[in-house]
């Protein structure tokens, strides 16, 4: 039933890049195999099939940070942030602001039936993340610990581009985590 009250108006899904499996650090762009490996991600891909073939845009989003919305950074600040394994799985991000943006750009630009990648310009591993996090934080590395198997969407690691998002002419205001969560931090609450 998409569009019955405004049948012109620019259908957008959101979704997200757990739809990708990867798990070796590739780069994987619209065109990359979105064989997902969580039963979650696999409703997602299900989904995003329905509303493509009912003429809407997909984005799919990667891990969104912003105000209120930092679960990485706030167990690194709280002490309960844990390395998995060696630490250098790709972790991707967009800062909420991006992506609200991002939406608003892809309302006038994006292209029916088509798949964009919103993410920042800067995957990061989390060895990486934690050790900004604890430069910026002057506190000490978390701890090396096993990894959670039991992510809601799986356990991947890759590198999502954004190139087809920029092509349209939208670029990320925060283009790493480091700007996005500096300028959080020292924003009045």
């Amino acid at each position: 039933m998409m569009g019955r009250h405004q049948p012109q108006a620019r259908q957008l899904f959101v979704s997200s890049t757990s739809v990708y499996g990867q798990t070796q650090g590739e780069v994987v762009t619209e065109e990359s195999a979105a064989d997902p490996i969580s039963a979650t991600s696999r409703i997602l891909r299900e989904a995003e099939e329905v509303v493509l073939a009912a003429g809407a845009t997909v984005v799919r989003s990667t891990g969104i940070y912003g105000p209120n919305r930092d679960a990485l950074f706030s167990k690194f600040g709280k002490g309960e942030a844990v390395i998995e394994g060696d630490g250098l799985r790709w972790i991707n991000q967009i800062h909420q602001h991006d992506l609200v943006v991002a939406l608003l750009h892809l309302i006038k630009e994006g292209a029916p039936g088509e798949i964009y990648n919103a993410t920042d310009d800067t995957p990061v591993t989390y060895r990486d993340f934690y050790a900004w996090c604890s430069d910026f934080l002057q506190k000490p590395m978390p701890p090396f610990g096993p990894v959670n198997l039991q992510r809601k969407r799986g356990v991947t690691n890759k590198r999502v581009s954004n190139a087809k998002l920029r092509a349209t002419g939208w670029s990320p205001q925060y283009p790493s985590f480091r700007e996005g969560l500096s300028a959080d931090f020292h924003s009045p609450k």
